[in-house]
């Protein structure tokens, strides 16, 4: 089978042929319809810093994705061929104290899809049952199904957080940060404020329940901004969705006295906070990475399923997997939000959207 793969250090990717993979006893072979691409699979490519520190080629990419199961190992109980399933990317050990008192989203021992175990940019990909997620197929097409892990992150992020009636910052529009304005403006938040420095993303944050946005790269005092449209107060709950270092420090200013700060982006260098203003505005600062899982699996589906959040209007290219080139090309030039790949060949709804769009280009 042909797959997606970093096969040595440095930058770049190589479609290859590979043997299809075969279930250990705990196992299940899933045929994968589609899989969505995330900023992970960039930093891969692009082969930065994080990629170099981590990445032991060669690995197949790709950890969002939803197919149908076509063989399982000896030992599986719960799912069985012809299952339409998508997957937790983290499969962790079960042994250690996070796994064994309900935290195996922090559990020390994970290995991720993608990263440190072969992955779904393939037509088929081997993944243990105890990480297999079903899904409805008739409720969640293979294009949304693959979207549920990446948006699991969002729903993690606003979990915890109370957002009806609260007005609520978002810095940053990737697919986390958008997604996040979607579950905010489900939860009934009053006011949704987002900002970011590319105006694509900034009116896909107005399609997904922005109240109002702004473009930092146009203002010397984000700050008092998001003052200004929060009638002198400050956010009620801001989420930091970046990893800018400048937004991270912001996002403390940004935040009202009382109120709560929710870091999800990863900075790329140390950042310097204003502890002071923290410790007297009384903040709750939170770092937040991942899933529970599966806890947040099953708000996920619900989200999802009750038509309450719609993703579609974030799957902004549909591509076969032999136009990778093309997927990443869009990706780093900051062009697109959620790219859907289809490893097995463009189905027939996704070919006629894709021509419809070149047309209107």
């Amino acid at each position: 089978m042909r797959a997606l793969r970093k096969v040595a250090t440095g930058p770049g990717l190589s479609l290859e042929e590979v043997a299809e993979p075969t279930p250990g006893a705990t196992d299940v072979i899933v045929e994968v319809e589609a899989a969505s691409v995330c900023g992970t699979d960039l930093h891969i490519h692009l082969w930065d810093g994080w990629a170099a520190g981590r990445i032991r080629p060669p690995v197949t990419l790709g950890h969002e994705f939803a197919g149908t199961v076509v063989e399982v190992g000896a030992d599986v109980r719960h799912v069985a061929a012809g299952d339409f399933v998508s997957a937790e990317s983290h499969v962790t050990c079960g042994g250690c104290s996070a796994c064994r008192t309900g935290n195996g989203h922090l559990c020390e021992r994970t290995q991720i899809l993608g990263v440190d175990r072969d992955g779904a940019f393939a037509r088929y990909v081997s993944v243990p049952e105890a990480v297999i997620w079903k899904t409805d197929r008739g409720k969640l097409p293979p294009e949304i199904a693959t979207l549920q892990e990446p948006f699991g992150n969002a729903v993690f992020a606003t979990n915890e957080q109370d957002l009806s009636g609260r007005r609520v910052a978002v810095l940053g529009c990737g697919p986390v940060g958008l997604f996040t304005i979607a579950i905010a403006r489900a939860s009934g938040a009053a006011r949704v404020l987002a900002s970011d420095l590319h105006p694509f993303r900034l009116e896909l944050a107005r399609t997904m329940g922005a109240d109002a946005v702004l473009d930092v790269s146009q203002t010397a005092d984000g700050e008092a901004w998001f003052r200004e449209e929060t009638d002198g107060h400050g956010a009620d709950v801001v989420f930091e969705m970046s990893g800018s270092p400048v937004a991270v420090a912001d996002a403390v200013e940004i935040a009202r006295s009382g109120g709560r700060v929710i870091l999800f982006g990863i900075p790329s260098r140390a950042v310097e906070l204003d502890v002071a203003s923290a410790i007297f505005k009384n903040l709750t600062v939170q770092g937040v990475a991942g899933r529970r899982i599966f806890a947040t699996w099953y708000r996920t589906r619900w989200l999802l399923e009750s038509g309450a959040v719609d993703l579609r209007p974030l799957i902004t290219h549909e591509y076969s997997l032999d136009d990778w080139e093309q997927v990443f090309a869009k990706l780093e030039a900051g062009e697109a939000c959620k790219i859907v790949v289809y490893p097995g060949g463009m189905p027939a709804r996704a070919q006629g959207a894709a021509e419809v769009a070149e047309v209107g280009r």
